[in-house]
Order: C-alpha cells, then sequence, then structure tokens
C-alpha cells in the first residue's frame, strides 16, 4: 500500500494538471499551481523518505516554478483582471462610452437571444492601421477543440455588455455565417459576415 505522501502528491499532480491545463480563468489556473506545489511538497517527502535525491531535487525545481505560477495568477494577472472589470464597472455609471475588458474577450461564451452559448470566442482580430476590431472567431461543438467548428463574426454582431458577449442573430442567420479552417482564417471579415451584421 502507497504510503500517504506518494497519494497526496499523485491527487495532487493530477488535479492540479487538470486545473491549469482546462484554461478555465485566472483564479483556477492560480489554484491549480497551488496544488501542483502542494504535491511538489509531497514528492520531496517521498523522494526524502525513499532516499532518492532525484526526486527531491527535481521536485524542488517544479515547486520554485509552481510558486512563481501562484504568483504570476493568482498574484499579478488577477490584480489586472480585477483593475479592468473595476474600470469596465465604473464606465456603466459614467458620461462615457462603456469599456470592456480585452483580455475577457477571448475565451468568453457568446450567448444567443435565448440566452443559450452559441460557442466560445476562439480569437479576436485587429486592424493594425486603426486598432480597431476587424473580426472575431467564434467555436462551437467539439470536444476540447475536436471536431469544432469556426465561424467567423464582424463587430457588428456582437454585444459587450458588462462581462458578457452577446449575439442576437437568429438561428438561421447564425448557420449561415461563413466557416473557416483552423489554418486559413481570412484577412478581413467575409462580406456575408459583414453585411448580415449590419443588418442584425
Amino acid at each position: 500500500m502507497l504510503p500517504l505522501a506518494d497519494w497526496i502528491a499523485s491527487a495532487a499532480t493530477v488535479a492540479g494538471a487538470l486545473m491549469t491545463g482546462a484554461n478555465l480563468g485566472t483564479r483556477v489556473t492560480g489554484w491549480g499551481f497551488v496544488v501542483f506545489a502542494v504535491g511538489s511538497a509531497a514528492w520531496m517527502m517521498t523522494g526524502w523518505q525513499s532516499d532518492e535525491p532525484g526526486l527531491v531535487v527535481t521536485d524542488g525545481i517544479l515547486l520554485v516554478v509552481s510558486l512563481f505560477g501562484v504568483w504570476r495568477w493568482l498574484g499579478r494577472q488577477s490584480r489586472y483582471d480585477d483593475s479592468g472589470a473595476r474600470a469596465a464597472a465604473h464606465s456603466r455609471g459614467a458620461p462615457v462610452p462603456t469599456l470592456f475588458p480585452a483580455g475577457s474577450l477571448v475565451g468568453a461564451s457568446v450567448k444567443g437571444p435565448d440566452d443559450a452559448t452559441r460557442g466560445v470566442v476562439a480569437e479576436a482580430m485587429l486592424n493594425c492601421d486603426d486598432k480597431s476590431l476587424a473580426y472575431v472567431v467564434v467555436g462551437e461543438g467539439g470536444v476540447a477543440g475536436a471536431g469544432e467548428t469556426l465561424r467567423v463574426l464582424a463587430p457588428d454582431a456582437l454585444q459587450l455588455h458588462g462581462d458578457s458577449v452577446r449575439c442576437d442573430l437568429t438561428d438561421a442567420e447564425w448557420r449561415a455565417l461563413p466557416t473557416t479552417e483552423h489554418h486559413r482564417w481570412p484577412t478581413s471579415p467575409p462580406k456575408e459576415a459583414r453585411s448580415r451584421s449590419a443588418s442584425a
């Protein structure tokens, strides 16, 4: 039977990998590194008890890396996210255009008129000349990116409300949006995407 430290190390390593690999947001990723750090410390204890210096050294290095991840995601990045969210919230009550944190766009769920999730923003492409948003690619369906459909939306097809992204196109209009392949993204929004978003 495995010692307690081995069970803790194994469970923490698997849980930490799932939390950081799932990319579910700044704080989940940060806590994933906390769990990784616990796993590394437990593996170091196991290596010390079993007289395996290689395991102690390796996981000592991984512990330092995990602590850096904790600082990076639960410290620095979470402060940026909170600051962006506060600025966006304050802008909603001020006589200025409402703000939306750019970092919140990629990975955001796109909701339809009935609040059902239509997909997740995979990427946002900017125009270099005027720094405006050129188009957004939304991934729909599939599992972990495999088998998903990528749809190209012009900025006018989306509404940014507080911390949510909405697309009020009908189901028929949504299905008629142009799709793209992973290696063939357009250099500009296709005409169909522009014309449909302008009429929505």
